[in-house]
C-alpha cells in the first residue's frame, strides 16, 4: 500500500502531516486505554511483536507494484485481535518506519502519507469490532463471517486512503492506476480472513499461556 514518492509532493504534503498527527493522537488514546488493562511489560512485548509482524508483511512476504501503489498482505485484523489496538497501532507505525529507514529510504519522505493509510483503517476496525462482536464473546471464538467483516473493512479502508492520496496528488490522471490497484488489493480480502482465523486457532490452542502478557486480554476473555 506504499504511495510512491512524487504522487503527493510539495505543498500538498502538508495535509499528510496533519492526518499523521491526528492518527498519532488517536493511537496515544488507544495506548493509554491498553495500559489501563495491561502492565507495561505486556504492552511492550505486544508492540514489538506487532512491529515485527508489520515488517515481515512489508519486507519478507511477497508484494508487487500495481497501479498507484504496491499490494501487500497486511494483517491488520490479526494484529488487532491478537495484540490489541494500541500495540497494533504502534507496531504498524514502527514496522513501517523500520522498513523505510533501513530497507527503502526512498519511501521515508512519504512516511506520513503511508502511516496515515495504515492507521486510520485500524481505528475503523477497532470501532467495528466493538459494534459487531458481543461483549460475552472472546476473540478466539470468532467465526469466519465476523472476521471477514473486519478484514474487508481494513482492506477497504486502505484502498480508500490510497485512492484519496492518488487523486489528491495527481487528479483524474490517477484513475486507471487506482482502479487496477483496488481490483488487485481486493484479492487480499479472500486471503486475510483465513490467515486471521489461523492465527486465532493457534491462539486458542495456546490458551494456557493467556496470562503470559503476549496477548491482549480480550483474546481469551469476554469483555
Amino acid at each position: 500500500m506504499h504511495i510512491e514518492p512524487g504522487v503527493v509532493d510539495g505543498a500538498k504534503m502538508v495535509l499528510s502531516y496533519g492526518t499523521a498527527a491526528a492518527a498519532g493522537g488517536v493511537a496515544l488514546k488507544l495506548i493509554a486505554d491498553d495500559l489501563k488493562q495491561h502492565n507495561v511489560l505486556s504492552f511492550a512485548m505486544r508492540s514489538v511483536l506487532a512491529a515485527m509482524g508489520t515488517f515481515i508483511c512489508f519486507e519478507v512476504l511477497p508484494h508487487m507494484p500495481v497501479g498507484v501503489s504496491e499490494v501487500h498482505l497486511i494483517l491488520g485484523t490479526t494484529l488487532l485481535l491478537i495484540l490489541g489496538a494500541g500495540p497494533a497501532a504502534l507496531g504498524l507505525a514502527g514496522g513501517l518506519l523500520m522498513q523505510s529507514l533501513f530497507f527503502a529510504p526512498t519511501d521515508l519522505p512519504m512516511y506520513t502519507v503511508n502511516v496515515t493509510t495504515l492507521l486510520f483503517p485500524l481505528f475503523l476496525i477497532h470501532m467495528v469490532a466493538g459494534r459487531i462482536i458481543p461483549g460475552g464473546k472472546a476473540y478466539v471464538d470468532l467465526g469466519y463471517g465476523e472476521v471477514l467483516k473486519l478484514s474487508a473493512a481494513y482492506q477497504g479502508g486502505i484502498v480508500a486512503w490510497v485512492a484519496f492520496w492518488a487523486f489528491y496528488g495527481e487528479g483524474v490522471a490517477a484513475t486507471g492506476g487506482v482502479l487496477s490497484f483496488g481490483a488487485a488489493y481486493m484479492l487480499v480480502v479472500l486471503i486475510e480472513p483465513l490467515a486471521d482465523l489461523g492465527a486465532l486457532a493457534l491462539a486458542k490452542a495456546m490458551r494456557g499461556h493467556k496470562d503470559s502478557g503476549l496477548f491482549v486480554n480480550r483474546l481469551h476473555n469476554a469483555a
